[in-house]
């Protein structure tokens, strides 16, 4: 394939199920990186049913495959297609081959899995092994409860893909608040690939927050505005219905109107039965929006569930919040929870304990918190290491291998070297 003279190509395979977190956190790097150099393309390979949800930047492009979706560990079954699993695995397999050969990166950023879905993911990265291209995994800093994710790596040998594919592990997080070499035993071997950027989040611009206020708090102006959000939605019911049915009993005590964000995952028979619930009640049902940091920044008070995206956005606007996560079945939003909640940055109630009167309960103490003044802030510039590592890889990292920290802006590339590219 020939190569015009432009500027550098990065591939990113991202694996999302029926969610949306993974999918926006690679959007986000893939505007960074394009941010920094206009002239770059990237191409990111996704199985999100909504296919490009997200607004993509001048440059990024999508491929959809097949759905799939996890169903128990280890086991996967097609979203819409009816054929057996094992043709829609090679279906994707191959094309992930093809398009990935064809494109030529010269930086390939791998999301959250190291082969790929049941090891699709393989191929590829053999193929690719034979190029120039750069080969990065990125992963959240929780996953799982450190004894699941241990067995999981070890059984399906993601290790083992690491230290065969992979010079660089960019972890979405701070490596005080989880410390995933140790947390999930890497391997000694590979733990030194580690690259702890900080959590990843949208630049923190939410125009719209004071007409949200306006729209919402209409017809009561001397109320306090909730705003519920639950990501995709997917398994956000519990925590809708049992908010709208703890309503009552917040508003007897202070006036409030509450939006919730459904997400577009949420059943329509739940949607359905949220509207019942919703009747009389101070309540704006909204199934999604486009400007979720200017929902976010607007509420006195956000009751949101734990996911990664969610919560990264919530401290970047330093915006009170209540966290509920979800039960299961992974450990992760509980573990992110409590961690966040015992640096002061949120409230957390645990889902053992969600109930109308728990529920209104937290959010009554929630809203008359004072603000913590002296709590050290989360480390907010994952977004900006992780695309200056995609660039520039270990050539503008500091003595102890950590990424090279930001100014504080979010023009973090001026005047850098330009590392890739190819004539």
């Amino acid at each position: 394939m020939h190569r015009d003279p432009l500027g550098p190509r990065l591939l990113i395979y991202s694996q999302d199920g029926l969610g949306l977190g993974h999918l926006r956190r690679t959007t986000l790097l893939a505007a960074e990186f394009l941010t920094s150099r206009p002239d770059g393309s990237v191409l990111t390979i996704s199985d999100s049913p909504l296919g490009q949800f997200f607004s993509a930047a001048s440059g990024h492009d999508y491929l959809k495959l097949p759905s799939i979706r996890k169903v128990g560990p280890g086991h996967w079954s097609p979203v819409s297609l009816s054929a057996p699993f094992q043709d829609v695995l090679a279906l994707r397999k191959a094309t992930i081959h093809s398009v990935a050969t064809s494109f030529e990166p010269d930086v390939v950023l791998v999301d959250h899995m190291p082969h790929g879905a049941m090891g699709e993911l393989v191929p590829t990265l053999e193929a690719l092994a034979g190029t120039p291209a750069r080969m990065v995994l990125g992963i959240r800093d929780i996953i799982d409860a450190p004894a699941t994710v241990r067995r999981r790596w070890r059984l399906e040998g993601a290790f083992e893909a690491v230290e065969s594919y992979f010079e660089d592990v960019l972890v979405y997080g701070a490596k005080d608040v989880f410390d995933v070499g140790a947390q999930y035993a890497w391997p000694a071997g590979i733990r030194d690939r580690l690259r702890y950027c900080g959590y990843v989040c949208a630049p923190t611009r939410a125009p719209a927050a004071d007409a949200v206020r306006q729209r919402h708090l209409a017809e009561h102006p001397d109320s306090q505005l909730l705003v519920a959000m639950a990501g995709g939605g997917a398994d956000g019911f519990e925590l809708f219905e049992t908010l709208l049915r703890a309503l009552p009993a917040m508003t007897a005590e202070r006036p409030c109107v509450l939006v919730v964000v459904t997400g577009p995952f949420l059943p329509e028979a739940e949607r359905t039965r949220l509207h019942q619930l919703s009747a009389g009640l101070p309540v704006h049902l909204v199934p999604q929006v486009d400007d979720s940091l200017s929902y976010l920044s607007a509420a006195d008070l956000v009751i949101a569930m734990a996911g990664y995206n969610t919560t990264s956005e919530i401290l970047s606007l330093g915006a009170r919040a209540l966290l509920v996560p979800r039960k299961g079945p992974s450990a992760e939003q509980q573990m992110r929870a409590s961690r966040f909640a015992q640096r002061g940055w949120v409230d957390w109630l645990p889902p053992a304990s969600l109930c109308p009167e728990t529920l209104s309960a937290a959010v009554l103490e929630a809203l008359d918190k004072p603000a913590e003044a002296a709590v050290l802030p989360p480390d907010l510039f994952g977004r900006q290491r992780a695309a200056r590592h995609l660039l520039y890889g270990g050539a503008r990292e500091d003595a102890d291998g950590e990424v090279f920290s930001p100014t504080g802006s979010d023009d973090l590339f001026g005047g850098a070297p330009q590392l890739l590219g190819k004539v």
